[in-house]
């Protein structure tokens, strides 16, 4: 839906200047079918400012402007308290493997990796647990390292997830994983047995969906661009 289009509905909401329960449903239901993340919504917010600055030169201001309160209040971003805070984990130790683990066990739809490298069997375990529940895992790592002793790429290559590497002579050196599109766990920690034992490392997992936004569109492009 353009933004003209949706402009043509918030006039015709405003018609009798108030937003009634009915078309309080189908802005919402307008919102969830463009996928309105924060910077649309804000942007539809200014086109509601913009209509409503247009009609209080009149008599009607005041109803105008309650109008206006409504449509605003359908047009922030929705907050959930639910959404857990991020949290920071460190190694040497179990905390950063123990976390990764755990993600992948809860992951239900799609895992979307990108990695410098795979050398922890726990890891690269959970990763085939999580494709044989059916889970969509796509997997993006470095070309020198993949092919490393003790990379565990190859035997995820082999069990049918879709592996793909760069091919140039520097290095994809991300470390980042997008679960569900709902949260991500990035940081210096590598997916290695010696970062879980011997190296200072710091993992984070977040929630925050503009970020997560991010993240994903940069997956994407890595991914398109290594086809």
């Amino acid at each position: 839906m353009s933004s003209d289009e949706f402009d043509r509905i918030l006039k015709h909401t405003l018609s009798d200047y108030r937003v009634s329960r009915g078309e309080r449903r189908v802005l919402g239901s307008v919102l969830e079918e463009m996928g309105a993340d924060e910077d649309k919504l804000a942007f539809l917010r200014h086109r509601a400012f913009k209509i409503a600055r247009n009609e209080v030169m009149g008599p009607e201001a005041d109803a105008v402007l309650n109008w206006l309160e409504d449509v605003v209040k359908i047009l922030q971003p929705k907050s959930d308290a639910s959404t857990p805070s991020p949290r920071a984990y460190f190694s040497p130790g179990e905390e950063c493997v123990s976390a990764i683990v755990g993600l992948l066990k809860q992951t239900r739809r799609m895992a979307d990796i990108c990695v410098f490298t795979i050398t922890d069997n726990r890891i690269a375990d959970a990763i085939l647990d999580a494709f044989r529940r059916r889970v969509q895992v796509r997997i993006v790592t470095d070309n020198d390292k993949a092919q490393d002793r003790g990379s565990d790429v190859q035997r995820l290559d082999e069990a049918g997830i879709p592996v793909r590497v760069d091919r140039t002579s520097d290095h994809m050196h991300h470390k980042f994983a997008i679960f569900d599109k709902s949260r991500i766990a990035t940081g210096s920690y590598n997916w290695t047995r010696s970062a879980a034992e011997y190296n200072e490392e710091n993992l984070v997992i977040a929630y925050d969906t503009g970020l997560i936004r991010q993240f994903v569109d940069e997956f994407q492009k890595l991914w398109d661009s290594l086809a």
